[in-house]
C-alpha cells in the first residue's frame, strides 16, 4: 500500500514537500516514482527513483524537483520548489519492480491515492 501526504495549496513560486508511506513491503527493492493527472488528460511523470538511487526527470521540472527516499522509513518524497500554477493537479506515488527509474506509467503496478496540489497565481 502507497499513503501519499504533503499537498496542499500554494502560491506560485512556493515550495511544497510530498510524502509516500510504503507499508508491507521495503521500498528499496523498488523502482519508486512522482506522477501528475489534471481531468482528462493523461499522467505524466515527474520524478523517479531506481532502488539503486538513480534519478530520472522530466525536461520541465529539472532544478525544481527532487526526489529522495529514506529507507528506514520505508518512505519517499518529492520536494517541489518554484511552483507554477499549471502544476496544479493530482500528484500520485507508484512503484514497481524492475530496473531503472521511468517516468513511464505502463512500467508501474503500485499506485496511491493522490495527493493534491494546487498553485494559485
Amino acid at each position: 500500500q502507497l499513503v501519499e501526504s504533503g499537498g496542499g495549496s500554494v502560491q506560485a513560486g512556493g515550495s511544497l514537500r510530498l510524502s509516500c508511506v510504503a507499508s508491507d513491503y521495503p521500498s528499496n527493492i523498488y523502482r519508486m516514482g512522482w506522477f501528475r493527472q489534471t481531468p482528462g488528460n493523461e499522467g505524466e511523470g515527474v520524478a523517479s527513483l531506481d532502488s539503486a538511487g538513480s534519478t530520472v526527470y522530466p525536461d520541465f521540472v529539472l532544478g525544481r524537483f527532487t526526489i529522495s527516499r529514506d529507507n528506514a522509513k520505508n518512505s519517499l518524497y518529492l520536494q517541489m520548489d518554484s511552483l507554477k500554477p499549471e502544476e496544479t493537479a493530482m500528484y500520485y506515488c507508484a512503484a514497481a519492480y524492475g530496473v531503472g527509474a521511468s517516468l513511464r506509467v505502463p512500467t508501474y503496478k503500485f499506485w496511491g491515492q493522490g495527493t493534491q496540489v494546487t498553485v494559485s497565481s
